[in-house]
C-alpha cells in the first residue's frame, strides 16, 4: 500500500507475516523536514499490535527452525539483500524525503553503505564458528569433553533513530536475524517508511517465516517500552539519546534482559599545530553532515593555539561556502533539521552559547533564503570553555564549538572531560604523537590524521555514556549471540 503518490513506501506495520493497520485505525503523519508537508500517514501501534507483535516473535523463535537452520537463514538474507538493492533507488527517496538527508550522502553510510553491510554479514553467517571444541579434562570428577557452543540470544527488540534510519535500521536487524533472533524492529515516529519499507520487502520477497521479522511504528513511548518490559524479550538493541536509554536500561532491569545501547556523543577533534593545515580545517566540516545529526560527529574542536587563529579562518571561510537547502539537489551538502522541535533545541543552544560568554564567529539563526523548512544555520563558537553547556551538551545540530589548548597533556584533558566516549580524530604532523593521543583519548573509534573507521567490518559504539557494546563487525554481530558451555563425560 503506497502512502505518497510519488514515493514507494509502506504505510502498514508487519506483524506475524502479515502487513496489517492499527486494529482502530489510528495512524501519525510523516512529514518532510525539508518542506514541512504531510507526505502521508503511517499506522499508529497500540498495546494490542505491540502485543501480538511480541507473541509472533517468540512464537517464531520457539516453535520454527530459524534458530538452528543456517543454510536457510542465509538464503533468506540473501532475498532480503537482493531486495534491498531491487528497491535501491526507491529506498534512496525515502531517505531523503522522510529523514531530509542530502541525497548526495545517501551514497555513503545513509544508504550504500549500509545496504553493503548485508553481504558482509551473511559471508560472516557461514563461516562463523558456531561451535568450538575445547578437548577433554581431567578433574576430580572425572574426564570431561568439553564443547563451546554460540546460540542466538531469542527475541530482540530493534528500536531505532531518525538521524541515520536506514544505516541503523540494518545494523541491527541483519546481524540480530543472521545470528538467528527474531526481531521486533520499532522505527522512531520521525522516520517510519525507511523501516516499513524493509517489512514489506522481507513480507512479499524473501521466504523469512511468519513472525521471524516484525515492524511495528508507533508515535507512543508507553506502547515503545513494552519491549523493555516484557519478559518474552529476551534482548533491548537500542540507538538514540542517552536520556532515552537510560530509561530503557531501567525498564529492562525488571526483567534482567541483554541490553546493548549505543547512545550520545561530544567527540574532540584535535589538531596540532604541525598538522596539515588543510586537512585539519576539513575536521570541523563535519557538523553539516546532516545538519549535524550524528552522534559521532565531531562536535568539538581542540585546537593548539600556535594554529588556533589560522584554522578557525579556514574553517569559517569553508562553512560559509557550504550549499545547503534542497535535500534533493545533488550539490547541497546540509539539509533540514528533522523535526520544529529539534529546530528549536539547537536554536535554544545557540542562545545557552551566546550567554554563557563563547563567541559566535558565524551562523546562529534561521536561514532568511529558507523560511520553509527546519533549518539552522552552519555555527562555529570560538574560544569557548571546555565546561561550559555548548562544549558539554549533545546538540544534535550544525553547530561546533572551537577550543584552543597548549600541549599535549591539556588536549587530552579537554578531549577526555566529557560523560561521553563515542569517536574522535587527532591531526598531527608527528606521527607518533598522533598516535599516541589517539590511544589516550577514552573513545570508542578515532579517526588518526585523514584516517576513516567506518566500515561494515569494524566494530562501533563508545565508552561511558555513550552507550554498552558494539554494532557492526564480528563483535557486533557476536552481541546477538549467547555462550553456552557443553560438557560430556569422555
Amino acid at each position: 500500500m503506497a502512502s505518497n503518490d510519488r514515493l514507494w513506501s509502506e504505510a502498514r506495520m508487519l506483524v506475524g507475516g502479515d502487513l496489517i493497520e492499527a486494529a482502530d485505525g489510528r495512524t501519525f503523519d510523516n512529514v518532510d523536514p525539508a518542506t514541512e508537508k504531510v507526505l502521508g500517514v503511517t499506522a499508529d501501534a497500540g498495546r494490542g499490535e505491540m502485543a501480538a507483535a511480541i507473541t509472533a516473535a517468540r512464537d517464531a523463535f520457539d516453535t520454527t527452525e530459524w534458530s538452528t537452520d543456517v543454510t536457510f537463514r542465509v538464503h533468506c538474507l540473501r532475498q532480503l539483500q537482493e531486495g534491498l538493492e531491487r528497491h535501491r533507488e526507491e529506498l534512496r527517496a525515502l531517505t531523503v524525503a522522510e529523514a531530509g538527508v542530502p541525497v548526495s550522502l545517501t551514497k555513503g553510510p545513509h544508504l550504500d553503505a549500509a545496504i553493503a553491510l548485508a553481504p558482509w554479514v551473511i559471508e560472516l553467517t557461514e563461516r562463523y564458528e558456531w561451535e568450538r571444541d575445547h578437548g577433554v579434562t581431567e578433574s576430580p570428577m572425572g574426564r570431561s569433553h568439553r564443547i563451546v557452543r554460540r546460540e542466538p540470544v531469542g527475541v530482540v527488540a530493534a528500536i531505532t533513530p531518525w538521524n541515520a534510519p536506514m544505516q541503523i535500521n540494518l545494523a541491527k536487524v541483519v546481524p540480530a536475524l543472521a545470528a538467528g533472533n527474531t526481531v521486533i524492529l520499532k522505527p522512531a515516529p520521525d522516520t517510519p517508511w525507511t523501516a516499513t519499507a524493509v517489512g514489506r520487502i522481507v513480507a512479499e520477497e524473501t521466504d523469512i517465516p511468519a513472525g521471524v521479522f516484525n515492524v511495528v511504528p508507533t508515535s507512543d513511548n508507553v506502547v515503545a517500552q513494552l519491549l523493555a518490559e516484557d519478559p518474552r524479550v529476551d534482548m533491548v538493541s537500542f540507538t538514540g539519546s542517552t536520556a532515552t536509554g537510560r530509561r530503557l536500561m531501567a525498564a529492562a532491569a525488571g526483567t534482567v534482559k541483554k541490553v546493548f545501547l549505543e547512545l550520545g556523543g561530544k567527540s574532540a577533534s584535535v589538531i596540532f599545530d604541525d598538522a596539515d593545515m588543510a586537512r585539519a580545517a576539513r575536521a570541523g566540516l563535519g557538523v553539516v553532515w546532516h545538519a549535524g545529526q550524528g552522534c559521532a560527529i565531531n562536535t568539538r574542536l581542540v585546537v593548539q593555539r600556535g594554529c588556533y587563529d589560522g584554522v578557525l579562518a579556514a574553517l569559517t571561510g569553508a562553512l560559509a561556502a557550504i550549499p545547503y537547502g534542497d535535500p534533493t539537489d545533488q550539490k547541497t551538502v546540509m539539509g533540514p533539521l528533522i523535526s520544529r522541535t529539534q529546530q528549536d533545541r539547537v536554536l535554544g543552544y545557540i542562545e545557552r552559547g551566546v550567554a554563557e560568554g563563547a563567541r559566535l564567529v558565524t551562523g546562529g539563526r534561521r536561514p532568511e533564503q529558507l523560511p520553509t523548512g527546519w533549518f539552522v544555520e552552519p555555527t562555529v563558537f570560538a574560544d569557548v570553555d571546555p565546561g561550559a553547556t555548548i562544549a558539554q551538551e549533545e546538540i544534535f545540530g550544525p553547530v561546533l564549538t572551537v577550543i584552543p589548548f597548549g600541549d599535549e597533556e591539556e588536549a587530552v584533558a579537554i578531549a577526555n572531560d566529557s560523560v561521553y566516549g563515542l569517536a574522535g580524530e587527532v591531526n598531527s604532523g608527528d606521527e607518533d604523537r598522533a598516535r599516541r593521543v589517539a590511544r589516550r583519548i577514552r573513545a570508542g573509534s578515532v579517526n588518526v590524521n585523514g584516517g576513516q573507521y567506518y566500515s561494515p567490518d569494524m566494530p562501533f559504539g563508545g565508552y561511558k555514556q555513550s552507550g554498552i557494546g558494539r554494532e557492526m563487525g564480528v563483535p557486533g554481530f557476536e552481541e546477538y549471540l549467547e555462550t553456552k558451555v557443553v560438557a560430556y563425560g569422555a
